[in-house]
């Protein structure tokens, strides 16, 4: 089969292309496991992580892509809960006990034993993957594969998000970054909460005027103060500074919420201006997101599919994985990244 292969940590800007298109040979599903035929995949910022090494190493060599839309190929023994010729998809939650503290709380994205697709295992930059049968989301068929493929990470992590805001119906929300999973929050919240005003926060004037064309009732920069103060952030991007002005931007009692599994270093001697009476007193939170639960994805494509929020994507073969990686990490972002496979 064909793939994209990461063999190492390096960065972007010195390597633009970190990945090696290459033969694999198509792996077995082993007891309890599928074998999907991938037709799309997504591409995240979580992938920008792991190549230039802000997450737990990857198991080198690994394909990566957690965004996966396939059919089942074949299946191994003890398969019962999908048969071949389904359409199912694989988000970042590869794998969790299903036994510990945290997965009997319903909180299996913080089981120790957390695996994840394309770091932990093999994911979907290739024609082929494996997965266990419980960790493959049935999906629903009124989304087609490239619409689907970021709602399985951008979409369940920004739902994810958006639960652990609190946020109450006509409560004033800001969305820090705009790009893949920003643009799906946004959608999922005009349906939730319509009496909620939206702000949208972005460096890139392009990322503005996509959120205004959505319907934002405004959109500035990240360093913009917006004409109200709001209850709830969700911030989406890589770096420290919008941490800092989301902070400013809460009224009392807020609560920001960063969706980012890990920040650059680059700007992060910003945090030494924390300055406890501007940004945190007054009972404001801070909330991070870590992983997303399946439970996560099956609500969130439920809800996708019964008020037809669907992705604004850029689509790009197999063959070009690194110039989507590399327009992703360089700002070229208007809505989400999608590699069409089958």
């Amino acid at each position: 089969m064909k793939a994209q292969e990461l063999q190492a940590v390096t960065n972007l800007h010195h390597n633009p292309e970190p990945l090696v298109f290459c033969e694999r040979e198509i792996p077995s599903p082993g007891v309890g496991g599928i074998l999907l035929r991938v037709r799309a995949c997504g591409v995240c910022h979580t992938e920008l992580d792991e190549i230039e090494g802000r997450t737990p190493p990857p198991a080198f060599p690994v394909i990566p892509g957690h965004q996966v839309v396939g059919r089942v190929e074949s299946c191994g023994a003890e398969v019962t809960a999908h048969a071949v010729g389904d359409r199912v998809g694989v988000a970042w939650i590869y794998w969790a006990c299903g036994h510990c503290d945290c997965c009997q709380r319903g909180l299996e994205n913080l089981c120790p034993d957390f695996r994840a697709t394309g770091r932990d295992a093999d994911g979907g930059y290739a024609e082929f993957m494996v997965v266990h049968q419980d960790f493959a989301c049935p999906l629903p068929d009124t989304l087609a594969d490239i619409e689907t493929a970021p709602l399985l990470c951008a979409g369940a992590i920004g739902y994810r998000s958006l639960k652990l805001t609190g946020l109450q119906n006509g409560d004033p929300l800001g969305l820090t970054g705009f790009g893949g999973s920003g643009h799906l929050v946004f959608k999922l919240a005009r349906h939730l909460y319509p009496d909620s005003k939206i702000f949208i926060f972005a460096r890139n004037p392009l990322e503005q005027r996509f959120g205004l064309d959505l319907g934002a009732d405004w959109a500035g920069d990240t360093t913009d103060f917006p004409p109200i103060g709001l209850q709830a952030v969700i911030d989406t991007t890589p770096v420290w500074a919008p941490v800092l002005a989301a902070m400013e931007h809460l009224r009392p009692a807020g609560r920001l919420v960063i969706n980012a599994i890990r920040k650059e270093n680059r700007d992060r001697g910003l945090l030494a201006e924390l300055d406890y009476p501007r940004h945190l007193w007054l009972e404001k939170e801070i909330k991070s997101v870590a992983n997303v639960c399946r439970s996560d994805v099956r609500e969130f494509l439920q809800l996708a599919a019964e008020l037809d929020i669907r992705p604004r994507v850029e689509v790009y073969p197999l063959e070009e994985a690194n110039q989507a990686l590399f327009d992703l990490k360089t700002g070229a972002v208007r809505g989400a990244k999608v590699l069409a496979i089958a």
